[in-house]
């Protein structure tokens, strides 16, 4: 499987758990919490996959963003999240440093 594949399909699983994360309300919610644990795990295996074809920093960094950004999209449709006009523009600027890694790296 492509290695940039496997770091999407990684940084969803990173949203994921973040997400029940919150869901889970201090891990007094027991379904929740077994999934947080559950998308980690999934996480960090497609992470670690991707690091046969892709560098070490470039995967985690790419990673880190797309967890990142996406759980800040879902906080901003889902859970009322800010979303003024510097907020998306920051959002912006890791996406686009997300594709110049992707465009600057060997695979």
């Amino acid at each position: 499987m492509n290695s940039w594949i496997l770091i999407i399909i990684a940084g969803i699983f990173e949203m994921l758990w973040v997400l029940e994360l919150k869901l889970s309300q201090g891990f007094t919610q027991i379904i929740h919490s077994i999934l947080v644990v559950v998308f980690m795990v999934l996480s960090l295996v497609f992470l670690s996959m991707s690091f046969d074809k892709i560098p070490m920093g470039t995967a985690y960094a790419c990673w880190t963003a797309i967890g990142a950004v996406s759980i800040c999209i879902v906080g901003m449709l889902f859970f009322n999240e800010p979303h003024d006009f510097l907020r998306i523009l920051f959002l912006t600027l890791v996406i686009i440093g997300i594709v110049g890694l992707k465009f600057t790296s060997a695979v």
